[in-house]
């Protein structure tokens, strides 16, 4: 079975590639992916899958059935959105929607899962049970697209028994991929706050009530949050990326503007932590005669890895590449929304590696310049296919 799902692949790879590639090319950003919808669609159609619909807006669910459909249900996951940045890369598939680009691998994810599906409908007579593919929108923008899928019922009618997903991951050379059991992912949640005063001339600063001093005052204070509030058992980040206070060297203003993150792996301190921020951020600001208006916005739960699911796709994951070629991964504390479906049932979520110095290949996901080693794309449509049928076979 491995090897033919390998010489499938294989077989594969240019006409993946190609689909990666126009993929990549016509870039939508998350709950805005009509025209990738409609792509997948008549993919979905040229492979001969016909049990499927349309969901959340934008999103896609099909069913391939193998013998003795009803035994179990295996989900297999791929993102289809992309990010408002500049392509930076000259390259033939270069982003053709200005200020979009996939700079996350969407495509990647996207590509693979429809190579699996092309596999898994080749094999269908030689497992039993289902798998089902989820093609799903807006990853990258609150609620998540994942959420709102499970919300219209992507894991039932057939109910799903777990669920198996796959992202890039440009730390990894091409040929690796990397799996953590348990918590590997954090919760992530967005702080906006406004600190008002008195603005007034910066060289009478004792008329005035001066907001960008609190601001500082702040964001020093909150860090206690984390080295002083916070468990050092439980991982946590609070960081502050956008401040903005329009003054002038000789200007203090009104109110000064911030934006940051607080990303955790407990959802119990989660919430209290919430309570810790307000309380400093107002109470700060007030104690030097300024007011604080402060929201947090909460985001995708932390994602947790179901160990049992985790280490069988391990185990299956040496049988198909080799010892030398599974990794295993540390915790990372960006944020990701397959968490959500982690939280419903048993979930695996792994890396693919993409990076490769010798080509050049090794920005980061989220950047003008990400692309990844194409030769990924086969590793990456096999391991899907192989993973979900040996979890059904198993």
């Amino acid at each position: 079975m491995i090897n033919k799902i390998k010489d499938i692949a294989s077989n594969l790879h240019e006409e993946i590639r190609t689909i990666r590639r126009h993929i990549h090319q016509n870039p939508e950003l998350s709950f805005q992916e009509f025209n990738t919808q409609n792509y997948v669609w008549e993919q979905l159609d040229a492979i001969g899958i016909a049990n499927k619909q349309k969901i959340a807006n934008t999103g896609i669910v099909a069913i391939i059935e193998g013998k003795n459909p009803s035994k179990k249900v295996v989900a297999l996951r791929g993102d289809m959105d992309a990010l408002p940045i500049i392509e930076a890369n000259d390259v033939p598939y270069k982003s053709n929607n200005n200020g979009v680009m996939h700079a996350c691998g969407h495509d990647v994810h996207t590509s693979c899962l429809l190579g699996a599906a092309k596999i898994i409908n080749q094999l269908k007579g030689e497992f039993e049970g289902t798998v089902k593919l989820v093609f799903q929108p807006g990853e990258e923008k609150l609620p998540g697209g994942a959420s709102v899928m499970i919300k219209e019922g992507v894991l039932k009618n057939p109910e799903v028994t777990n669920i198996i997903g796959q992202h890039v991951m440009p730390l990894l050379p091409v040929g690796k991929v990397g799996f953590r059991k348990g918590l590997y992912m954090a919760s992530t949640d967005e702080i906006y706050m406004t600190i008002r005063g008195k603005g007034g001339h910066g060289a009478q600063p004792h008329q005035n009530i001066d907001p960008i001093v609190a601001m500082a005052q702040v964001i020093t204070a909150l860090q206690q949050v984390v080295s002083r509030v916070a468990s050092p058992i439980i991982p946590s980040v609070l960081s502050f990326g956008k401040v903005i206070a329009n003054g002038a060297t000789n200007i203090i203003p009104n109110e000064v503007y911030l934006e940051g993150t607080f990303r955790t792996l407990d959802e119990e301190w989660r919430a209290k932590a919430h309570k810790s921020i307000v309380k400093i951020a107002k109470g700060v600001s007030e104690s030097l005669g300024c007011q604080c208006d402060i929201e947090i916005r909460k985001g995708y739960p932390f994602l947790k890895n179901n160990p049992e699911l985790t280490q069988t796709a391990i185990d299956n994951a040496i049988n198909y590449m080799g010892a030398e070629n599974v990794v295993d991964l540390d915790i990372w504390m960006a944020a990701e929304d397959f968490s959500y479906y982690s939280q419903e049932l048993p979930a695996c979520f792994y890396r693919l590696g993409t990076r490769n110095d010798a080509k050049n290949i090794s920005s980061h996901v989220h950047t003008p310049t990400f692309d990844i080693d194409e030769d990924a794309l086969p590793i990456g449509m096999g391991l899907m296919a192989w993973l979900a049928i040996s979890e059904l076979n198993g």
